[in-house]
């Protein structure tokens, strides 16, 4: 259990700094005013860091918005927000009537935030040194050499590689987690008194995640700052909170000491984001996957709960494999000299070799850049690039010829990491159903294609009278929904979901899976399921590969990786993952690592260091080290 007398002890440290007093925000529309906050009272003390959770919508950025003066003119505030120890005011300074120029001296200097998007929130015609030197110039009154100089300093914190280097380049050359930790660099350049974080881990993988955690923990500390972290991740909650709000549609619906939430929590929306929470360990001595005991959020609010976890099919090994991937290299030409020449290439993918099974759900895990996604590319024959060997019932997927390429994108689908997207907005939802069916069986008639469609929208949870409907009228996890079914057209044997759930919010995410694994055991469909997160791996797969800059490093059964886990870098991302543990009792120390990130970058002709895979037992290899 965390400590109580550590709790304790904290709390005693603490003074108000921000408080909130019956906030209500409203915003105009063309069906008139919505209320968005409802009466919204909660406070923040120094050196203390409130968790305010809830899903998509509940409000939560609203809240943060508001605090920071960033609502525009379509939204209507009421009730209080007073910051404490303000050096514009000796009396505590009231947020909701400052002015716009009081709100600019505040901003960046007293209050700092870190947006969930870094790409909307960098200026793509400045330089990240000058963007982080400028927030420091403006608050600091330094001089340029002293802000540039911080700014590496901050880089280096938040583990940029090279950091010194990257001052100089732009946000669109960074990929998105190293632009969010460009802006955590830029939130954290100025000290704030209070920071706000809106979900400002999501993007990131979950070694740099404990990284930001840490970070950020460490430096509340030092400084004695209060910080607002908003997120929908339990796990995050439980790692870094001393207090936590629930928040509804708007409402705070529980809050309480981080014990007191989770371990007994009341709201029926909290007993429900508890149950539907991935938990490492969970799976511990299980042979199969196992759905979440949960139900839809609507079914939970009103009572009916579930503890039934339906176990998934086991795999007869005994029969040759669905899917055969052998010694697959993807390498991309990433410099060129001054005639066009080909200098330097990206090894994404490296010597990787795996199986896949008719039922079975291989888990393909390892940070952004590591090549998963290169590798369900591969797999649908989208990349030129690739070399070696895939075989799918007889078929060189690399080559293959245009009946096979048919056969090909019939059996195996691909259900993508953004629902929207993925998606054409101009399309209902039905004529997105149909559209494999017109290229796959052009036989069909039109009533035909509509009643297998709305059959197979059925078979995921969604109505028939919802057809006609378009895209943006959908929530991410209803999206999702409509993309499983789409893929579930051609009835494929296999399906690549690449990261499918990563961006949606748990409970919808808990759901998503709970019925992916409930296809499985129906139509007996192979998954490979692409990820960064171990916790949501162990619960759904039969087997786990771990990639690391291209490479396999580890591979074998769900209990083998995780029970009994052989390589470094294995152990690193178990061990990085924020988990509930309420029987630990001091809360976990994420260490700040200042090695450099290896780059996938060669000079031509030259290659990474092989890797040799040594043998556990028959099914569980890892790599040497």
């Amino acid at each position: 259990m965390l400590g109580v007398l550590i709790e304790q002890s904290r709390q005693g440290k603490m003074s108000q700094l921000l408080q909130i007093s019956d906030l209500n925000v409203s915003f105009k529309t063309m069906q008139g005013k919505k209320g968005v906050l409802h009466d919204v009272n909660i406070d923040v003390s120094k050196n203390e860091i409130l968790a305010v959770v809830g899903e998509s919508g509940s409000g939560k950025s609203v809240m943060s918005k508001a605090i920071m003066g960033l609502l525009g003119n379509k939204a209507t505030k009421s009730g209080q927000i007073y910051l404490h120890d303000s050096k514009l005011s000796d009396e505590p300074l009231e947020m909701v009537s400052m002015s716009r120029r009081q709100a600019q001296q505040i901003r960046g200097d007293e209050i700092s935030m870190i947006f969930q998007d870094p790409m909307t929130s960098l200026n793509p015609l400045m330089t990240v040194g000058n963007q982080i030197a400028e927030a420091v110039q403006i608050h600091q009154k330094t001089s340029r050499a002293e802000a540039i100089e911080e700014a590496s300093r901050m880089l280096d914190l938040v583990r940029v590689p090279s950091g010194r280097k990257v001052l100089g380049v732009y946000p669109h050359q960074l990929s998105g987690g190293m632009r969010q930790r460009v802006m955590i660099a830029m939130a954290l350049a100025c000290k704030p008194k209070l920071l706000i974080a809106d979900e400002p881990t999501t993007a990131l993988d979950v070694t740099i995640q404990a990284q930001i955690l840490g970070l950020i923990r460490e430096l509340q500390t030092e400084l004695g700052m209060g910080v607002i972290f908003i997120t929908h991740d339990m796990g995050v909650v439980h790692e870094v909170a001393d207090r936590v709000a629930v928040m509804y549609h708007g409402d705070i619906v529980e809050t309480g000491t981080l014990n007191q939430v989770f371990l007994s929590p009341q709201h029926p929306y909290t007993k429900a984001l508890l149950k539907a929470a991935p938990k490492l360990g969970s799976m511990r001595g299980r042979a199969v996957p196992h759905s979440f005991p949960v139900l839809t959020m609507e079914e939970e609010l009103k009572g009916k709960t579930t503890s039934v976890e339906i176990p998934g099919c086991p795999v007869d090994y005994s029969k040759a494999p669905l899917l055969d991937v052998d010694s697959l290299h993807v390498v991309f030409p990433r410099k060129h000299n001054f005639f066009g020449k080909v200098t330097h290439q990206v090894h994404a993918v490296n010597d990787v070799s795996f199986q896949l099974w008719k039922g079975e759900t291989l888990g393909i895990v390892g940070e952004s850049g590591s090549g998963k996604s290169t590798i369900g590319n591969a797999i649908l024959g989208l990349l030129e690039e690739a070399s070696g060997g895939i075989s799918y019932k007889g078929i060189d997927l690399l080559d293959p010829t245009r009946e096979q390429r048919k056969l090909v994108k019939r059996d195996i689908s691909f259900i993508f990491q953004d629902p929207l997207a993925s998606l054409n907005p101009q399309m209902t939802i039905g004529e997105c159903v149909e559209e494999p069916f017109i290229i796959h069986h052009p036989e069909m008639s039109k009533a035909q294609r509509e009643q297998k469609a709305k059959a197979l929208l059925n078979k995921v949870g969604i109505k028939s009278e919802l057809y006609r409907h378009y895209p943006h009228e959908f929530s991410g996890g209803m999206l999702q929904r409509v993309n499983i079914a789409r893929a579930l057209t051609t009835q494929p044997k296999i399906i690549v979901a690449d990261e499918s759930v990563s961006a949606l919010d748990v409970s919808v995410q808990a759901t998503v899976l709970n019925l992916m694994l409930e296809l499985q055991n129906e139509f007996g469909i192979s998954f490979i399921f692409i990820s960064h997160d171990m916790a949501v791996i162990e619960r759904v797969c039969h087997r786990v590969a771990v990639l690391t800059k291209g490479q396999l490093v580890e591979i074998g059964h769900r209990q083998e990786v995780f029970e009994d886990t052989k390589h470094s870098y294995t152990q690193k991302l178990l061990a990085a993952i924020p988990s509930i543990d309420t029987e630990r009792s001091v809360p976990k120390q994420f260490e700040l690592l200042t090695d450099d990130i290896p780059d996938p970058i060669f000079p031509v002709g030259e290659f990474p260091s092989p890797i040799l895979l040594v043998e556990h037992t028959p099914t569980h290899f890892s790599a040497t080290e």
